[in-house]
């Protein structure tokens, strides 16, 4: 069966930049809703985008 992932490269760089958007503002924003400070939320912002991306990218692999 095909994989429903795109290889091409723009198409994952897209999907890359959905995800890194989707999980980046996710973790900031749960960031400052449990009270951090906004240095601290832009931190989890950077890692909620990373893991996303990571995620995603797992996820195409599979098949």
């Amino acid at each position: 069966m095909a994989s429903p992932y795109p290889k091409c490269a723009v198409c994952r760089f897209m999907r890359g930049m959905a995800f890194s958007a989707l999980g980046g503002g996710a973790a900031g924003y749960l960031a400052l809703s449990l009270g951090m400070t906004r240095a601290n939320a832009i931190i989890a912002a950077f890692f909620g985008a990373l893991g996303a991306v990571l995620w995603a990218g797992r996820r195409g692999r599979d098949g």
